[in-house]
């Protein structure tokens, strides 16, 4: 917090001090500087504020002066750190114009920041928040990294993101799960598969948590903020925690449960040390993981086998797109959102878009 950030005029350098003691008692800065066995100048420098009294200076001046060393050491520590506090609350001017990259009343809105309409305010709160020295380090820290390297489209806010993720942190890290074990997500994945057949969804959302908690996942919804455009995001606190992030962004129940199983994939797949956001990336590293995390999730949601059968058949009536949903074990959403994916039907086609459910979320 920002206290006494604007008493920067308080500061009393030690050598106001010196000068004064020595006029005090009658004695030259010569006189001084012989009984230190310093050179003139360097006492005169000490005077002006030039130079600063080191903790051999303190206790020699108490030794000629009778001012105990402490006095001295304390005024010289309060003296540099007030010229931080204007040095940094320079940097902090410099910094306010970032304020408006950030969703900061996000943020107000949950009790993360405090309510204020000062720019410089609001870079201390955001600092404290990132728990970063300068809004500017934000894309060094290896956690808020992926944000930046999301591409730059359709106003993307790479800020935006990273508060996203940090928001998920705080959150993740208040949620308590077993320790991680692949083996036991592997064989829970066709429960939770089966999950999505439930009508009410804030049901399956709280089995979902249920099991994923056993296997050593912390699901967190968090609405996206503006700007952001991710539908979910992957990280690890630590080696025996994962972390699973949904937006929520859009309704369809098909995107919901493909984004779901494409994080998952990422846990199954990838390196504990990665952070994945469900974005677009420039980056053919990270595209080539994009792409196997959704290879996983299609293959877990429908085998490409079974869907070949399906469509060589070419009738995409309700009726068989229904019974062959529950074959699979799926919703029929999940096969509808498949077939507009690959140009089986169009986006438009009213018959099989009825099938594709929007949810109604309730308390996350």
């Amino acid at each position: 917090m920002m206290t006494n950030m604007y008493q920067t005029d308080l500061a009393i350098h030690p050598g106001e001090l010196l000068e004064e003691t020595l006029e005090d008692i009658g004695m030259s800065q010569r006189e001084l500087a012989n009984r230190l066995g310093r050179p003139v100048q360097a006492i005169n420098e000490i005077i002006k504020g030039k130079k600063s009294i080191t903790s051999a200076t303190a206790l020699e001046l108490e030794d000629v002066l009778s001012v105990p060393s402490h006095i001295w050491i304390g005024l010289e520590s309060e003296y540099q750190m007030v010229l931080a506090r204007q040095e940094e609350l320079k940097q902090m001017k410099e910094e306010s114009s970032l304020v408006r990259n950030f969703p900061y009343s996000d943020l107000v809105k949950l009790g993360l920041v405090k309510t204020t309409r000062k720019a410089i305010e609001k870079v201390d709160e955001l600092k404290r928040f990132f728990g970063v020295a300068k809004l500017v380090q934000i894309q060094h820290v290896k956690i808020y990294q992926p944000a930046f390297r999301v591409s730059n489209h359709n106003n993307i806010s790479h800020e935006a993101i990273a508060t996203w993720i940090q928001v998920a942190i705080i959150k993740a890290q208040a949620i308590e799960t077993e320790s991680f074990e692949k083996k036991k997500l592997k064989e829970n994945l066709p429960k939770l598969k089966s999950l999505m057949n439930y009508n009410d969804i804030n049901q399956s959302i709280k089995e979902l948590k249920q099991l994923l908690n056993t296997c050593g996942i912390a699901l967190i919804l968090l609405p996206h903020f503006k700007n952001t455009k991710v539908n979910g995001a992957t990280f690890w606190l630590d080696n025996n925690k994962a972390v699973i992030v949904m937006s929520l962004r859009g309704s369809f129940s098909d995107v919901f449960w493909f984004s779901l199983f494409h994080e998952i994939g990422h846990i199954m797949l990838h390196p504990k040390r990665e952070v994945f956001l469900e974005n677009g990336y420039s980056d053919p590293k990270l595209e080539k993981q994009e792409t196997e995390a959704d290879d996983f999730a299609s293959q877990l949601l429908i085998l490409d086998k079974d869907f070949k059968d399906f469509i060589s058949i070419a009738d995409f009536s309700k009726t068989h797109v229904i019974n062959f949903a529950k074959k699979q074990g799926i919703k029929p959403s999940i096969v509808v959102g498949r077939l507009m994916r690959y140009n089986y039907i169009n986006y438009n086609d009213y018959n099989l878009s009825s099938l594709r459910d929007r949810y109604k979320w309730g308390s996350k």
